[in-house]
């Protein structure tokens, strides 16, 4: 393995690592030699399992990701390298038809504009403390273009156009520190969060993505082969957008 791409022995911190993109970022962190640190507030056994037969040293924490003091918790000790932040919500309820879409729409903000921001905050003041590091976090082509279709939720778009802007605010304020914030806009991608949406037809390789395809890029935003990136959003969705 190229020593640009090797995380031996960095200790990488991957949330919403029990499924998806979580979980496929965490088992390629593994096999680039990362010591992880997997959070979630679904249960970790079957990815802690799969990241040890892969050779990697794995810790776990269970809890509520939008919790500040949970969040604090996750950087005290030895030095994080890096943070991928997968975690977030995607209401699959049509959004006309929700009768209480002002308490939906406040609950998806929390968790996918709130939580990041609160999560790279943290991480960029513990990085910066020790010497500099990696933030990832991850958007959505739908932050870009108001989704694939019209089954799109608004909330989940306005959320993950928010997250691109952090990811350029965080960058600007963070890339003198030695930490450099980068993230991924995903196409649609076979996880669970995305069960029921059949999309593949509309989409030019007529297929959805598959949760590795953006674990290995968002793996290499956490190594020092992207060591002068900082405040990007690599598109990866199969040709959806192209801007």
């Amino acid at each position: 393995m190229p020593a640009a791409l090797s995380l031996q022995n960095r200790r990488v911190i991957v949330t919403g690592a029990a499924s998806g993109i979580g979980r496929a970022t965490a088992l390629v962190l593994a096999q680039l030699g990362a010591s992880l640190l997997l959070a979630d507030r679904a249960p970790l056994a079957a990815t802690v399992e799969a990241a040890t037969d892969a050779g990697a040293t794995v810790e776990t924490r269970e809890g509520d990701l939008t919790s500040d003091a949970f969040v604090a918790e996750l950087f005290e000790g030895d030095r994080v390298h890096a943070l991928a932040h997968c975690a977030a919500v995607l209401e699959g309820r049509p959004w006309r038809e929700d009768t209480k879409w002002h308490e939906r729409f406040h609950r998806v903000m929390d968790v996918n504009v709130r939580m990041p921001l609160q999560l790279a905050s943290v991480a960029i003041d513990h990085m910066a403390a020790h010497g500099g590091g990696r933030v990832v976090l991850v958007g959505s082509v739908a932050g870009k273009m108001g989704g694939t279709s019209a089954s799109t939720p608004p909330d989940y778009s306005a959320s993950k156009g928010a997250v691109h802007a952090l990811i350029k605010w965080l960058s600007r304020n963070a890339v003198g520190h030695g930490v450099l914030v980068n993230g991924v806009a995903p196409g649609p991608v076979e996880t669970p969060m995305t069960r029921g949406f059949n999309l593949a037809p509309t989409l030019p390789m007529r297929r959805m993505g598959k949760p590795e395809e953006l674990a290995w890029p968002i793996a290499f935003l956490c190594t020092d082969a992207a060591s002068y990136l900082s405040g990007a959003i690599l598109d990866v969705n199969g040709g959806v957008y192209m801007g």
